[in-house]
């Protein structure tokens, strides 16, 4: 089965680790990054998904940032 998720966070170099992270717990890029400017706090936002093949059921439980 395989897993979705969406990353994403403001544009500095913790969501840059938020990604590496992902990436080094087997999960892979899907498509590209997206960016979007928030005139109200005047900060660039991030998102960036990710998925992953793993050998379980899905469940709306599952965390899936522990996968």
């Amino acid at each position: 089965m395989k897993l979705y998720r969406l990353l994403t966070g403001p544009d500095t170099s913790e969501f840059c680790h938020k990604v590496s992270l992902a990436l080094s717990k087997g999960w892979e890029l899907h498509g590209s990054p997206a960016y979007a400017f928030d005139a109200g706090s005047g900060k660039l936002h991030c998102a960036q998904a990710v998925t992953k093949e793993v050998d379980t059921d899905y469940s709306p439980d599952m965390k899936l940032g522990e996968q």
